[in-house]
């Protein structure tokens, strides 16, 4: 009896050792052979950060073909029509050599915000009579895991860091006001988009994807690029789609981007990507707030970069964290919560490409155009006080 019950147990630990292996046979050929990846920024930046800490993930993009259509959001709401690649290269750069002109365009700054008319939302419900709709929820988050003083940082790295000591460092680069590009703006997942209207709730067919540049990440990048060159500090906006007709490659596609223009102007110090995150799944989302002068905007989240790996190409960035860490203790100041804390962790994400490059997002998908539109306006002025000491 007792060689009846070896023999049952050993053949169960057979049968056991061979289901596991075949698991992890599959996992691995998975991951080897997988069409349609997890971006890495889905997971570490683009759709990563909800109030508790916690990751949330929204709807991806249909990646099944590189020649697949995805719907994008309409002018009416609707999300009907495909995505059109339009790809904008031009270099948008006016800069002031005139103190004058430059105060006088500086006291002329106001923010002109689109209100929707009352007519404008009551067509909205219609375009999407028949639709489930989900809510949308608002936050405000400023406190991270390490601090000092005003600023507030997520510490996800390997890595021990002194706030103070950092933001006493030297930064690698000193901006000059001339003729010469200083700042490059750019777009890595350029066709991100936003709400349209701020009504509270979202409908099924929100497509937070489009290469409409007045409705993507594109038109914050413009406010950010108009406060820099209004203030002589000569700025491009690269606005080429990179995430489309193919969302896998989207780094290494911006990152010849960015290589183009370094080669062209070796006077660009600073190298932003602008992007907005993505909080919440298919029937509920989130969307980071804050308020200034009476009006909505969409907090701001920095991400900078460690060299976790010692790779040689990555020596430098301790230069882009004191450049971060420069900008959120100066946004502090400026406008009390419009930073969520400065996300610091193992990653790299063409940060090696200088001593001034950072990836920032604005908002997240449920904020609206006019909500990021702000902040992109707000956040040029941060920048503007920040580079004048730079």
């Amino acid at each position: 009896m007792k060689s009846i019950k070896n023999k049952i147990h050993n053949i169960f630990l057979c049968l056991t050792s061979t289901l596991l292996l075949s698991v992890a046979v599959i996992c691995v050929a998975a991951r080897i052979y997988e069409t349609n990846p997890q971006p890495p920024l889905d997971l570490m930046a683009a759709e990563m950060t909800f109030p508790t800490g916690n990751a949330e993930y929204s709807k991806p993009l249909d990646r099944s073909s590189e020649n697949n259509s995805s719907p994008a959001e309409t002018s009416s709401g609707e999300s009907e029509q495909p995505l059109t690649a339009v790809t904008d290269t031009s270099e948008v750069s006016v800069g002031y050599n005139n103190p004058s002109q430059q105060q006088q365009n500086q006291a002329d700054d106001v923010f002109q915000a689109s209100e929707p008319t009352k007519k404008e939302l009551t067509q909205y419900d219609k375009d999407h009579k028949g639709e489930d709709k989900y809510p949308v929820t608002e936050f405000n988050t400023t406190t991270g895991n390490q601090s000092y003083g005003n600023v507030q940082i997520k510490n996800a790295s390997s890595a021990n860091i002194d706030i103070a000591e950092e933001l006493e460092g030297k930064l690698g680069f000193t901006i000059e006001k001339n003729n010469q590009p200083q700042v490059l703006i750019y777009h890595t997942h350029t066709s991100e988009s936003f709400l349209k209207y701020d009504t509270g709730y979202f409908y099924d067919s929100f497509y937070p994807r489009t290469t409409d540049p007045s409705q993507n990440v594109c038109a914050v990048g413009d406010e950010i690029t108009k406060q820099l060159n209004k203030a002589g500090i000569k700025t491009i906006h690269d606005t080429t789609i990179h995430d489309y007709p193919s969302y896998n490659g989207a780094y290494n596609r911006s990152l010849e981007t960015i290589n183009k223009y370094l080669k062209k102007y070796p006077s660009i110090k600073v190298v932003l990507d602008i992007h907005r995150d993505g909080i919440g799944t298919d029937n509920s989302k989130s969307k980071p707030v804050f308020t200034v002068d009476g009006k909505k905007a969409a907090q701001v989240m920095i991400l900078s970069g460690y060299n976790y790996d010692e790779s040689e190409e990555f020596e430098d960035w301790e230069y882009n964290l004191r450049f971060a860490l420069k900008i959120q203790h100066t946004a502090a100041e400026m406008y009390p919560e419009m930073m969520r804390p400065l996300y610091f962790a193992d990653f790299m994400y063409n940060m090696n490409v200088n001593t001034g490059s950072l990836l920032i997002e604005i908002g997240a998908e449920a904020n609206t155009i006019e909500e990021v539109r702000y902040s992109g306006y707000l956040l040029g002025k941060v920048l503007v006080q920040t580079l004048s000491t730079a």
